[in-house]
């Protein structure tokens, strides 16, 4: 998928836990707008399936005898309505974490900040959870006790990496993709079949990925030496790189200015974790995870980032 700064956010999966599902999103929302848009849908919708199930049962219990299927529709109801409760806390992860970012990003203008806030909330929520599932342990009541413990520390773990992550955008910011990648990436023309490819000395001890571009140097995907390396042999001198490539719409292109730490998500959830810089369709660079990865180990070394502060 393309990569655009303030386009539509997209959502790579949908992760299942005890209190609902966990989005992960390709990138962040653009403004504090689009925040809160994405942080309200999670409670709405948990509110809304609650009335459903409550009007469900109200109606079956005037109209039939049906009493198992009307308490297992009530329970529903209430199990749904409590979701979107505990869900708009204003904690990380949560979406009341997001909707606390959102009004702290309006607020100060920071998005870095309102992470900071929505994560040390998050934390704090986690903890209080862990008291009181240990208590509650104490008291007795083992099952409901570990099944609090465990609530609260998964809600500490996600809300740590939510807050590692703001950092990462800290550290980065002010800095182009163009610092990061490599600007001479020595594409591998479309035409070139995977024999060739396999054989040059060039592509086979260099790197373990090559763009493809054609004429005029505009790029048009990405090959691996792992896929090549999957083509039979005796098919590789009739199959061009073209045919096993990674197409150029299903990897992130952004520009030699745009930020890399946006970049980030979508590299560590692509197949290659790797990004082809474009200036319009002609390849500029090529950026990997690992070329981030050192950037980031630089700017974390403290005489770096005194050269950057002063």
């Amino acid at each position: 998928m393309r990569w655009w700064p303030g386009a539509t956010v997209s959502v790579e999966d949908i992760t299942l836990w005890l209190l609902g599902g966990l989005a992960r999103l390709k990138s962040e929302a653009a403004t504090p707008g689009a925040e809160l848009r994405i942080a309200g849908v999670g409670p709405q919708v948990s509110l809304a399936l609650g009335v459903l199930f409550a009007l469900a049962a109200g109606l079956l219990a005037g109209f039939t005898e049906a009493g198992l299927v009307v308490g297992a529709l009530a329970w529903l109801a209430g199990i749904s309505v409590l979701l979107a409760v505990f869900n708009a806390l204003p904690a990380a992860p949560l979406d009341g974490g997001r909707l606390l970012r959102a009004i702290v990003w309006w607020k100060t203008g920071s998005p870095l900040r309102a992470t900071a806030v929505a994560t040390a909330a998050g934390r704090v929520l986690g903890w209080v959870l862990v008291g009181l599932g240990v208590y509650r342990v104490l008291a007795g009541a083992l099952f409901s006790g570990v099944w609090l413990v465990v609530i609260g520390w998964f809600v500490i773990a996600v809300a740590t990496a939510e807050s590692g992550r703001a950092k990462l955008r800290e550290l980065l910011s002010g800095i182009p993709v163009s610092d990061a990648d490599d600007p001479r990436p020595g594409g591998c023309p479309w035409q070139t079949t995977v024999g060739e490819f396999l054989t040059d000395p060039r592509c086979r001890y260099r790197h373990s990925a090559f763009p493809v571009v054609e004429d005029g140097n505009a790029a048009v995907g990405l090959v691996t030496s792992k896929g090549a390396d999957a083509v039979p042999e005796t098919e590789r001198a009739s199959t061009t790189v073209a045919r096993v490539m990674v197409p150029v719409g299903d990897l992130p292109t952004p520009r030699p200015d745009d930020p890399p730490a946006r970049l980030v998500p979508e590299l560590q959830a692509g197949s290659t974790h790797r990004a082809l810089v474009l200036e319009g369709s002609r390849l500029a660079g090529i950026v990997t995870s690992s070329d981030i990865s050192r950037v980031t180990s630089w700017l974390s070394s403290s005489s770096a980032w005194r050269s950057r502060t002063v």
